[in-house]
C-alpha cells in the first residue's frame, strides 16, 4: 500500500499522469512561443483548478475524508505560496526586460525547476520526519522565522539575491541584447551568453527560497509524501497562465503576503503543538509527550487557510484600504522602475 488507503499502484498512475500533462504543457510553449490572451489563460487556470478539485475529491471517496482533506488544505497553502511566488516572477521579467512572446517559456522553466528542487525536498522531509521526529520543532520554528521575514515590507532580501547572481555570473560574457530566446549569441564575431541566462539563474534561486520555504508548510499539514508532492504539482499546473491572466491585478493583492505570512505562522505553531504531542526530547517532560497541548485538526487547518486567503483577496480588491495600499505601491513600483531605467540607460 502507499499513502493511508491508497494502493502504490494509484500512486504511480497519478504521478505518471501529472507529469505527462506537465509535459504536454511545455511542449506546447516549445513549440508555439506566444503571450497567450486573457481567454487562453482563464481556459487554463480553470482546467487545472478544477482537475485539482476533482483530485481531491477521488482522494476523498478512496481514502476517506482525511486524506482529502490533507489534500485540499496542502494543494491551497502550495497554490497561495506559489500565486507569491508570481509577485517575484513579475519583478524578475521587468528588471531583465524579458519580451512579453518568450515570458512563457521563462515560467516553464521556472516551474519546471521548483517542481525538480521540491522533489529533492520532499524526499529529504520525508526520510527526516520518518527517523527524526523532532525535525517538527525545527520546521515549526523554521516557518515562524519566515512568516515574521515575509511580513516586513524591505527589499533587503531581493538586493541581496540580485547581489549573489551578479557575482555568479560576472565572468561570463553576457550580451546588452536579447537572441529571441537563445541563451548564446554571436556580437561582432564573437560567441556571448544573452541577458536569458541571468533570468534562468535569477530564478532558479528563487525557486530554491521559496522550496525551502513551502515544504515545511505542507509537512506541517499532512505526511504523506504523495499528498505533499501532487499538492505542489498541482499548484506549479496553470501558473504560467494565471501570470498572464492577473497581470496587473498581482499589484492589488496587498494583503497576500500579510495572508500568507498568518498562513505561515498558523503552520508553524501546528508543527510546534504536533511535536510537543509527540515529544521525544529527553530534557522536555522527561522525553514523554505534552498531552494538555491542543490538536490542531486538519478540518480546521483548511478552514483557516480558506478562509485566511477570501479575506486577504476581499480587503485588497474591494475595500478603500486596499485600494489606498494597491494605489500606493502601483506609483512606487513605477518609480522604482524609472530609477532603474534611468540607471541602466547611464551605462
Amino acid at each position: 500500500m502507499g499513502a493511508s488507503g491508497l494502493t502504490l499502484q494509484f500512486e504511480i498512475i497519478s504521478l505518471a499522469a501529472l507529469c505527462v500533462i506537465l509535459l504536454l504543457d511545455l511542449l506546447y510553449v516549445v513549440r508555439r512561443p506566444h503571450e497567450p490572451s486573457m481567454k487562453e489563460a482563464g481556459l487554463f487556470v480553470a482546467f487545472y483548478v478544477a482537475l485539482a478539485i476533482i483530485f481531491g475529491a477521488v482522494l476523498w471517496w478512496q481514502a476517506g475524508p482525511q486524506l482529502g482533506q490533507e489534500f485540499y488544505a496542502g494543494w491551497i497553502t502550495e497554490y497561495s505560496l506559489s500565486i507569491d511566488n508570481l509577485f517575484v516572477f513579475i519583478i524578475i521579467m521587468t528588471r531583465f526586460a524579458v519580451p512579453r512572446k518568450y515570458q512563457q517559456e521563462v515560467l516553464m522553466f521556472g516551474i519546471i525547476i521548483a517542481l525538480i528542487l521540491r522533489a529533492i525536498f520532499i524526499l529529504l522531509g520525508a526520510a527526516m520526519i520518518e527517523h527524526l521526529s523532532w525535525i517538527f520543532y525545527i520546521f515549526g520554528a523554521f516557518l515562524l522565522w519566515t512568516a515574521w521575514h515575509q511580513m516586513k515590507d524591505d527589499d533587503e532580501e531581493e538586493d541581496s539575491e540580485s547581489g549573489i547572481v551578479k557575482k555568479l555570473t560576472s565572468k561570463l560574457p553576457i550580451a546588452k541584447d536579447y537572441d529571441g530566446n537563445k541563451l548564446r549569441t554571436t556580437v561582432n564575431g564573437k560567441r556571448m551568453f544573452t541577458p536569458m541566462v541571468m533570468v534562468f539563474v535569477t530564478i532558479g534561486m528563487t525557486d530554491l527560497l521559496f522550496a525551502v520555504d513551502s515544504i515545511p508548510a505542507i509537512f506541517g499539514l499532512t505526511q504523506s509524501a504523495f499528498i505533499v508532492f501532487t499538492a505542489n504539482i498541482f499548484a506549479l499546473m496553470g501558473l504560467r497562465q494565471l501570470y498572464f491572466l492577473l497581470g496587473g491585478l498581482m499589484n492589488r493583492l496587498v494583503f497576500l503576503k500579510h495572508a500568507l505570512s498568518f498562513i505561515l505562522a498558523f503552520i508553524g505553531v501546528k508543527l510546534i503543538f504536533h511535536a510537543l504531542t509527540h515529544n521525544e526530547l529527553g530534557f522536555l517532560n522527561g522525553g514523554q509527550p505534552i498531552e494538555w497541548v491542543p490538536e490542531i485538526t486538519t478540518g480546521f487547518s483548511l478552514i483557516v487557510i480558506a478562509s485566511t486567503i477570501v479575506i486577504a483577496t476581499v480587503l485588497s480588491l474591494w475595500t478603500p484600504l486596499g485600494k489606498r495600499a494597491a494605489a500606493k505601491a502601483e506609483a512606487e513600483a513605477a518609480e522604482k522602475a524609472t530609477v532603474e531605467g534611468s540607471l541602466k540607460d547611464g551605462e
